[in-house]
């Protein structure tokens, strides 16, 4: 379960088996089931979430109700409701689970030390975050310039799995659209 994380973090920097071990020790195991909150709005924000397993969907709703899905995070993604964890105020996101998931706990305290005691994990959370600011970027971009077959097909080239795994009235949240016009969209 925690190999996925080691995978990832040496993509950027290599590490030790006692480096690992180290980073790991930071980090609490997860389990939640399908449909199951991982955080929901106003509550405070303990952890990102690294996943292991599953698929997970953080959204707002706004004040008519309606879902709007921020993000999609999947094996070997993070997630959590960034503006909450990194101010420690309340979320105003929800996040919850697609699939059964598993996750690792990072609190925020853990992190900072983390990044303090290690350059290479300092080095790497910068090299994500970065990535993240980029795509963020993008999506907004997208949402601002692309009409709505536009980011379909820029979301279905980006991510091919996750149509095979997330309900199309999802997609349609996360694309700002109908389920019946993703209906339209995808055929």
């Amino acid at each position: 379960m925690s190999e996925i994380l080691r995978q990832q973090i040496e993509k950027i920097t290599p590490l030790t088996d006692k480096e690992f071990e180290y980073i790991l020790s930071h980090f609490t195991r997860k389990k939640i089931k399908k449909h199951q909150y991982l955080l929901q709005e106003g509550e405070a924000v303990q952890n990102d979430y690294f996943v292991t397993k599953g698929l997970l969907k953080a959204y707002y709703v706004n004040q008519d109700g309606k879902e709007h899905i921020m993000q999609f995070a999947m094996e070997d993604w993070w997630i959590t409701d960034y503006q909450a964890y990194f101010n420690e105020t309340n979320a105003t996101l929800n996040i919850d689970c697609i699939e059964a998931s598993e996750v690792l706990c990072l609190s925020l305290r853990n992190r900072e030390k983390l990044c303090a005691d290690m350059h290479k994990i300092e080095h790497f959370f910068r090299k994500k975050s970065n990535a993240g600011y980029v795509a963020l970027q993008r999506r907004i971009l997208s949402l601002l310039n692309s009409n709505a077959k536009e980011r379909y097909e820029q979301l279905l080239q980006q991510y091919p799995l996750l149509f095979q795994r997330v309900p199309k009235t999802l997609i349609a949240s996360y694309l700002g659209v109908s389920r019946e016009t993703l209906s339209r969209l995808s055929s």
